[in-house]
This record gives C-alpha cells, sequence and structure tokens, in this order.
C-alpha cells in the first residue's frame, strides 16, 4: 500500500500541487506562478495523473476556457501527510529564504498554520487573523475545535491583520524565537492593543521597542 501511494504522490510537483490547492482551488496560470520553475508540459502532465488518481478534479470556469483544479476528499485527505512533511522541514531543514528565492504565499501560510498548530493554543470562539500580500492572494486562518485553519481569502471579523510581503514574513518564521519582534517595518499589523499582544505571543516573538 505505501509503494501505491508514493506512486501516486511521491513525486515531487505532484506533492506540491496537493499543498498548493490546500486552501482552495486554484487555475492552471495561479500553479504556474506558485510552481516556478515547473515548466507547463510538466503542469499539464501532474494534474491529469492526480486527476486519474482521484486526487484532484477539474472544474471548467463560468466564462473563458480556464480550468480550475480542486482537490476530491481523497485529495484534502492529504492534508494531514503535507502538515507532517512541513512540521519535520521546520524541525530539520528551516533555513531563511535567499535574497534571490521565491517564498509563494501557499508554502509560507501552511508552514503558519503548522507552527501555530504544534507551537499554540488555538483559543475558542473562532478567532480570525488575515494576512495580506502585496500582490498575491490574501490568507486567513481561523482558530476552530483547538485547531488552526486556513483558507485563501480574507474571512471577515479579523482580530488582527498582517500586512507584509511573503519573503519578509517567511523570514520572520524563520528566524530564531529570541530574536522574533513584532511589529516590525517589514511586517505590520492592525489590531486594538489586547489582540496585537496575543498575536505577538503566539509567535513566540517580543513586542518592538518603540
Amino acid at each position: 500500500m505505501e509503494a501505491r501511494a508514493l506512486e501516486v504522490v511521491g513525486e515531487r510537483w505532484s506533492l506540491l500541487i496537493v499543498r498548493d490547492l490546500l486552501p482552495g482551488p486554484r487555475r492552471f496560470t495561479d500553479l504556474i506562478r506558485s510552481l516556478n520553475p515547473i515548466t507547463p508540459t510538466r503542469l499539464t502532465d501532474r494534474p491529469r495523473r492526480l486527476e486519474a488518481a482521484g486526487v484532484v478534479e477539474r472544474e471548467p470556469a463560468e466564462r473563458g476556457n480556464e480550468v480550475w483544479y480542486r482537490l476530491t476528499d481523497a485529495g484534502r485527505d492529504l492534508g494531514p501527510a503535507i502538515d507532517e512533511l512541513t512540521f519535520w522541514g521546520i524541525q530539520h531543514a528551516t533555513e531563511r529564504p535567499r535574497a534571490d528565492e521565491p517564498v509563494h504565499g501557499e508554502a509560507a501560510m501552511i508552514g503558519t498554520k503548522v507552527w501555530l498548530n504544534r507551537y499554540s493554543s488555538a483559543p475558542p470562539g473562532g478567532l480570525v487573523w488575515v494576512w495580506r500580500f502585496p500582490g498575491e492572494d490574501s490568507y486567513s486562518l481561523r482558530a476552530t475545535d483547538g485547531a488552526w485553519d486556513l483558507t485563501r481569502g480574507e474571512q471577515e471579523g479579523a482580530a488582527v491583520t498582517v500586512d507584509a510581503t511573503t519573503a519578509d514574513w517567511a523570514v520572520f518564521l524563520t528566524s530564531p524565537r529570541e530574536k522574533r519582534r513584532l511589529p516590525t517595518k517589514d511586517v505590520r499589523l492592525e489590531g486594538s492593543k489586547a489582540e496585537v499582544m496575543r498575536f505577538v505571543k503566539a509567535f513566540a516573538a517580543k513586542p518592538a521597542a518603540r
């Protein structure tokens, strides 16, 4: 059974496609951008294989010819496996992004969700935090049933909103805890003083000196 599973999703790009579809459906052009440097030919092939395996399904757009890809129930069941791989990377293979290395929203935010679920208890009551990345998608984390859930887009009622580039947020997230400070000129936080402090503590950071 393990060999069969690896045949379906064990290849690098297949796992990254599943990762990028976990927060919600994506267009072919979205996947090309977030999975750079994958080639269009390879990207065309991988979703087809995942579709044949029952992991991904295509959804024609209401207008135009563009196709959207979404995970099936079987594909969403891979979420915990992606989280475990991400957590392993946080523990054993974390390094700050290079200056020339692109950082994409799905990777940064799945890492954020996994970090919070491992190191910070999710409070009850549906607390929502929103990340706005200029020129890219926004993302929301909601505390639900003791865990953090990630979705693409801005949910209503955010207690804290983060404004930063994906690279600046990734640099913060991969910084040693003793060096973490929030907010900074590169990572700005909007919210009440109490909610911002709760956010800062959740990420094991110290309030920035004023």
